[in-house]
Protein backbone atom coordinates (compact mmCIF):
# COMPACT_ATOMS: atom_id res chain seq x y z
CA UNK A 1 0.00 0.00 0.00
CA UNK A 2 2.85 2.34 0.81
CA UNK A 3 4.38 1.73 -2.61
CA UNK A 4 1.07 2.39 -4.33
CA UNK A 5 0.53 5.61 -2.41
CA UNK A 6 4.09 6.73 -3.10
CA UNK A 7 3.75 6.07 -6.84
CA UNK A 8 0.44 7.95 -6.98
CA UNK A 9 1.90 10.85 -5.04
CA UNK A 10 4.91 10.94 -7.37
CA UNK A 11 2.60 10.95 -10.40
CA UNK A 12 0.62 13.77 -8.83
CA UNK A 13 3.80 15.82 -8.37
CA UNK A 14 4.59 15.46 -12.06
CA UNK A 15 1.08 16.62 -13.01
CA UNK A 16 1.00 19.44 -10.43
CA UNK A 17 2.90 22.06 -12.51
CA UNK A 18 0.46 21.61 -15.39
CA UNK A 19 -2.55 21.77 -13.04
CA UNK A 20 -1.19 24.96 -11.51
CA UNK A 21 -0.59 26.57 -14.91
CA UNK A 22 -4.00 25.39 -16.17
CA UNK A 23 -5.76 26.83 -13.12
CA UNK A 24 -3.92 30.16 -13.16
CA UNK A 25 -3.91 30.88 -16.89
CA UNK A 26 -7.09 29.16 -18.14
CA UNK A 27 -9.56 27.98 -15.51
CA UNK A 28 -9.47 31.07 -13.30
CA UNK A 29 -9.75 33.57 -16.22
CA UNK A 30 -12.74 31.65 -17.60
CA UNK A 31 -14.54 31.57 -14.25
CA UNK A 32 -13.70 35.21 -13.59
CA UNK A 33 -14.93 36.14 -17.07
CA UNK A 34 -18.26 34.44 -16.36
CA UNK A 35 -18.44 36.31 -13.04
CA UNK A 36 -17.76 39.65 -14.73
CA UNK A 37 -20.33 38.96 -17.45
CA UNK A 38 -23.06 38.85 -14.78
CA UNK A 39 -22.30 42.41 -13.68
CA UNK A 40 -22.51 45.94 -14.98
CA UNK A 41 -18.73 45.99 -14.85
CA UNK A 42 -17.29 49.31 -16.07
CA UNK A 43 -13.53 49.41 -16.41
CA UNK A 44 -12.97 52.74 -14.58
CA UNK A 45 -15.61 52.28 -11.89
CA UNK A 46 -14.99 50.74 -8.47
CA UNK A 47 -18.63 49.73 -7.99
CA UNK A 48 -19.97 46.88 -10.08
CA UNK A 49 -23.69 46.19 -10.00
CA UNK A 50 -24.82 42.56 -10.28
CA UNK A 51 -27.26 42.34 -13.20
CA UNK A 52 -27.55 38.57 -13.68
CA UNK A 53 -28.24 37.57 -17.27
CA UNK A 54 -29.04 41.11 -18.43
CA UNK A 55 -25.92 41.36 -20.60
CA UNK A 56 -26.74 38.06 -22.31
CA UNK A 57 -30.36 39.11 -22.84
CA UNK A 58 -29.21 42.33 -24.53
CA UNK A 59 -27.04 40.32 -26.92
CA UNK A 60 -30.07 38.38 -28.14
CA UNK A 61 -32.55 41.28 -28.06
CA UNK A 62 -33.00 42.79 -31.55
CA UNK A 63 -32.46 46.53 -31.73
CA UNK A 64 -29.97 46.78 -28.86
CA UNK A 65 -26.42 48.00 -29.37
CA UNK A 66 -24.95 44.71 -28.11
CA UNK A 67 -27.14 42.72 -30.48
CA UNK A 68 -26.02 44.86 -33.41
CA UNK A 69 -22.26 44.70 -32.83
CA UNK A 70 -22.29 41.04 -31.79
CA UNK A 71 -24.16 39.64 -34.77
CA UNK A 72 -22.55 42.04 -37.26
CA UNK A 73 -19.12 40.94 -36.02
CA UNK A 74 -20.22 37.30 -35.96
CA UNK A 75 -21.35 37.49 -39.59
CA UNK A 76 -18.01 38.98 -40.65
CA UNK A 77 -16.16 36.30 -38.70
CA UNK A 78 -18.34 33.55 -40.21
CA UNK A 79 -17.48 34.80 -43.70
CA UNK A 80 -13.79 34.55 -42.92
CA UNK A 81 -14.27 31.02 -41.57
CA UNK A 82 -16.18 29.95 -44.69
CA UNK A 83 -13.52 31.38 -47.01
CA UNK A 84 -10.40 30.36 -45.09
CA UNK A 85 -10.98 26.93 -43.53
CA UNK A 86 -11.40 24.98 -46.83
CA UNK A 87 -8.24 26.63 -48.16
CA UNK A 88 -6.31 25.90 -44.96
CA UNK A 89 -7.19 22.22 -45.39
CA UNK A 90 -6.77 21.91 -49.17
CA UNK A 91 -3.58 23.97 -49.46
CA UNK A 92 -2.09 22.36 -46.35
CA UNK A 93 -2.71 18.85 -47.68
CA UNK A 94 -1.48 19.79 -51.17
CA UNK A 95 1.77 21.22 -49.80
CA UNK A 96 2.25 18.15 -47.61
CA UNK A 97 1.90 15.83 -50.61
CA UNK A 98 4.22 17.96 -52.74
CA UNK A 99 6.90 18.14 -50.03
CA UNK A 100 6.58 14.40 -49.38
CA UNK A 101 7.18 13.74 -53.08
CA UNK A 102 10.51 15.63 -53.03
CA UNK A 103 13.86 13.83 -52.75
CA UNK A 104 14.77 13.07 -49.13
CA UNK A 105 17.85 15.30 -49.29
CA UNK A 106 15.88 18.52 -49.78
CA UNK A 107 12.60 17.52 -48.10
CA UNK A 108 13.66 18.89 -44.71
CA UNK A 109 14.65 22.22 -46.28
CA UNK A 110 11.20 22.74 -47.77
CA UNK A 111 9.50 21.71 -44.55
CA UNK A 112 11.45 24.40 -42.73
CA UNK A 113 10.81 26.93 -45.50
CA UNK A 114 7.03 26.51 -45.35
CA UNK A 115 6.84 26.24 -41.55
CA UNK A 116 9.04 29.29 -40.83
CA UNK A 117 6.25 31.93 -41.16
CA UNK A 118 4.25 30.13 -38.45
CA UNK A 119 7.00 31.02 -35.97
CA UNK A 120 6.67 34.76 -36.64
CA UNK A 121 4.78 37.05 -34.28
CA UNK A 122 1.61 38.82 -35.40
CA UNK A 123 3.33 42.21 -35.53
CA UNK A 124 6.15 40.93 -37.75
CA UNK A 125 3.61 39.25 -40.03
CA UNK A 126 1.67 42.50 -40.30
CA UNK A 127 4.73 44.59 -41.15
CA UNK A 128 5.72 42.15 -43.92
CA UNK A 129 2.29 42.15 -45.53
CA UNK A 130 1.72 45.89 -45.12
CA UNK A 131 4.86 46.33 -47.19
CA UNK A 132 3.43 43.91 -49.74
CA UNK A 133 -0.13 45.28 -49.91
CA UNK A 134 0.35 49.04 -49.44
CA UNK A 135 -1.62 50.79 -52.19
CA UNK A 136 0.92 53.52 -52.93
CA UNK A 137 4.31 51.96 -52.23
CA UNK A 138 3.64 48.24 -51.75
CA UNK A 139 5.69 45.60 -53.52
CA UNK A 140 2.72 44.07 -55.35
CA UNK A 141 1.46 47.35 -56.77
CA UNK A 142 5.00 48.33 -57.74
CA UNK A 143 5.26 45.13 -59.75
CA UNK A 144 1.85 45.72 -61.31
CA UNK A 145 2.84 49.27 -62.28
CA UNK A 146 5.86 47.92 -64.19
CA UNK A 147 3.45 45.71 -66.12
CA UNK A 148 1.22 48.68 -66.90
CA UNK A 149 -1.57 47.54 -64.56
CA UNK A 150 -3.34 50.02 -62.28
CA UNK A 151 -2.78 49.81 -58.54
CA UNK A 152 -5.14 47.54 -56.61
CA UNK A 153 -6.57 48.79 -53.26
CA UNK A 154 -5.56 45.62 -51.44
CA UNK A 155 -6.45 46.84 -47.95
CA UNK A 156 -8.94 49.62 -48.59
CA UNK A 157 -11.62 48.11 -50.82
CA UNK A 158 -13.61 44.90 -51.11
CA UNK A 159 -13.20 42.16 -52.17
CA UNK A 160 -9.46 42.90 -52.17
CA UNK A 161 -9.36 43.37 -48.39
CA UNK A 162 -10.80 39.87 -47.91
CA UNK A 163 -8.36 38.40 -50.43
CA UNK A 164 -5.48 40.09 -48.63
CA UNK A 165 -6.54 38.75 -45.23
CA UNK A 166 -6.98 35.21 -46.52
CA UNK A 167 -3.64 35.23 -48.38
CA UNK A 168 -1.91 36.58 -45.26
CA UNK A 169 -3.54 33.93 -43.07
CA UNK A 170 -2.55 31.13 -45.45
CA UNK A 171 1.05 32.32 -45.60
CA UNK A 172 1.26 32.77 -41.84
CA UNK A 173 -0.40 29.57 -40.61
CA UNK A 174 -0.34 26.97 -43.40
CA UNK A 175 2.98 25.53 -42.22
CA UNK A 176 1.37 24.05 -39.11
CA UNK A 177 -1.30 22.19 -41.09
CA UNK A 178 1.30 21.04 -43.60
CA UNK A 179 3.51 19.47 -40.91
CA UNK A 180 0.54 17.66 -39.34
CA UNK A 181 -0.53 16.33 -42.75
CA UNK A 182 3.03 15.20 -43.56
CA UNK A 183 3.14 13.16 -40.36
CA UNK A 184 -0.25 11.62 -41.21
CA UNK A 185 0.82 10.77 -44.77
CA UNK A 186 3.96 9.07 -43.48
CA UNK A 187 1.79 6.78 -41.35
CA UNK A 188 -0.10 5.37 -44.36
CA UNK A 189 1.35 1.88 -45.08
CA UNK A 190 3.16 1.65 -48.40
CA UNK A 191 1.68 -1.84 -48.84
CA UNK A 192 -1.71 -0.27 -49.54
CA UNK A 193 -0.34 1.71 -52.48
CA UNK A 194 1.60 -1.27 -53.82
CA UNK A 195 -1.50 -3.46 -53.72
CA UNK A 196 -3.53 -0.73 -55.44
CA UNK A 197 -0.89 -0.41 -58.18
CA UNK A 198 -1.06 -4.15 -58.82
CA UNK A 199 -4.86 -3.84 -59.15
CA UNK A 200 -4.37 -1.08 -61.74
CA UNK A 201 -5.46 1.90 -59.61
CA UNK A 202 -4.41 5.33 -60.87
CA UNK A 203 -3.12 8.22 -58.73
CA UNK A 204 -6.61 9.70 -58.19
CA UNK A 205 -8.02 6.36 -57.04
CA UNK A 206 -5.12 5.92 -54.62
CA UNK A 207 -5.73 9.39 -53.23
CA UNK A 208 -9.49 9.04 -52.78
CA UNK A 209 -9.60 5.36 -51.73
CA UNK A 210 -6.42 5.08 -49.65
CA UNK A 211 -4.93 8.44 -48.67
CA UNK A 212 -8.07 10.34 -47.64
CA UNK A 213 -9.66 7.49 -45.61
CA UNK A 214 -6.33 6.78 -43.89
CA UNK A 215 -5.78 10.37 -42.77
CA UNK A 216 -9.42 11.10 -41.92
CA UNK A 217 -8.80 11.46 -38.14
CA UNK A 218 -6.04 13.98 -38.84
CA UNK A 219 -8.27 15.74 -41.38
CA UNK A 220 -10.93 16.08 -38.67
CA UNK A 221 -8.35 17.47 -36.24
CA UNK A 222 -7.14 20.02 -38.81
CA UNK A 223 -10.70 21.05 -39.67
CA UNK A 224 -11.69 21.64 -36.06
CA UNK A 225 -8.49 23.45 -35.06
CA UNK A 226 -8.58 25.60 -38.22
CA UNK A 227 -12.22 26.51 -37.55
CA UNK A 228 -11.45 27.48 -33.95
CA UNK A 229 -8.43 29.53 -35.02
CA UNK A 230 -10.41 31.25 -37.79
CA UNK A 231 -13.22 32.16 -35.39
CA UNK A 232 -10.60 33.70 -33.13
CA UNK A 233 -9.12 35.84 -35.89
CA UNK A 234 -8.02 39.24 -34.63
CA UNK A 235 -4.45 40.18 -35.53
CA UNK A 236 -4.81 40.13 -39.32
CA UNK A 237 -7.83 42.47 -39.70
CA UNK A 238 -6.81 44.68 -36.78
CA UNK A 239 -3.24 45.23 -37.96
CA UNK A 240 -3.83 45.25 -41.72
CA UNK A 241 -7.27 46.77 -42.38
CA UNK A 242 -8.40 48.09 -38.97
CA UNK A 243 -11.72 46.42 -39.74
CA UNK A 244 -12.19 48.40 -42.92
CA UNK A 245 -13.27 49.37 -45.44
CA UNK A 246 -16.12 50.49 -43.24
CA UNK A 247 -16.89 47.52 -41.01
CA UNK A 248 -16.61 44.87 -43.73
CA UNK A 249 -13.64 43.13 -42.07
CA UNK A 250 -14.40 44.10 -38.46
CA UNK A 251 -14.54 40.66 -36.89
CA UNK A 252 -16.25 39.77 -33.63
CA UNK A 253 -13.11 39.86 -31.47
CA UNK A 254 -12.42 43.45 -32.53
CA UNK A 255 -15.94 44.40 -31.39
CA UNK A 256 -15.43 42.56 -28.10
CA UNK A 257 -12.19 44.39 -27.36
CA UNK A 258 -13.65 47.73 -28.47
CA UNK A 259 -16.55 47.17 -26.08
CA UNK A 260 -14.15 46.37 -23.24
CA UNK A 261 -11.41 48.95 -23.71
CA UNK A 262 -12.90 51.77 -25.80
CA UNK A 263 -16.41 51.86 -24.31
CA UNK A 264 -15.03 50.57 -20.95
CA UNK A 265 -17.96 48.12 -20.58
CA UNK A 266 -16.11 44.98 -19.55
CA UNK A 267 -19.20 43.14 -18.29
CA UNK A 268 -21.03 43.15 -21.61
CA UNK A 269 -17.77 42.44 -23.47
CA UNK A 270 -17.23 39.38 -21.28
CA UNK A 271 -20.77 38.20 -22.05
CA UNK A 272 -20.04 38.54 -25.78
CA UNK A 273 -16.83 36.55 -25.38
CA UNK A 274 -18.60 33.80 -23.41
CA UNK A 275 -21.34 33.48 -26.04
CA UNK A 276 -18.70 33.37 -28.76
CA UNK A 277 -16.82 30.61 -26.92
CA UNK A 278 -20.03 28.57 -26.54
CA UNK A 279 -20.76 28.96 -30.26
CA UNK A 280 -17.27 27.70 -31.14
CA UNK A 281 -17.73 24.69 -28.85
CA UNK A 282 -21.11 23.88 -30.42
CA UNK A 283 -19.75 24.21 -33.96
CA UNK A 284 -16.75 21.99 -33.10
CA UNK A 285 -19.05 19.30 -31.66
CA UNK A 286 -21.29 19.45 -34.75
CA UNK A 287 -18.25 19.14 -37.03
CA UNK A 288 -17.00 16.16 -35.07
CA UNK A 289 -20.38 14.41 -35.15
CA UNK A 290 -20.88 15.01 -38.87
CA UNK A 291 -17.42 14.03 -40.06
CA UNK A 292 -16.28 11.26 -37.69
CA UNK A 293 -17.34 7.80 -38.77
CA UNK A 294 -18.09 4.83 -36.60
CA UNK A 295 -15.34 2.55 -35.44
CA UNK A 296 -14.27 0.21 -38.15
CA UNK A 297 -15.59 2.45 -40.90
CA UNK A 298 -13.23 3.44 -43.72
Amino acid sequence: MKTTFASRFTSFLFVLPYLAAFSIFLLFPILYGVYISLQNFELLSKEHEFVGLANYIKIFTPGTYLNDIFFRGLWVTAQFVIFSVPLLIIVGLSLAMLVNALPAKIRGLFRTFYFLPYALSASVMAVIWLMMFDTNAGFLNSMLAKLGINSIPWLTDTPWAWISLIVTTLWWTIGFNMIIFINALNEVPEDFYEAASIDGANAWNKFTKITLPSIRPVMLFIMITSTIASFNIYAQPYLLTRGGPGDTTKVLLINVLDQAFLRKEVGSASAMAIVMALLIIIISIVQFKLTSGRKGEV
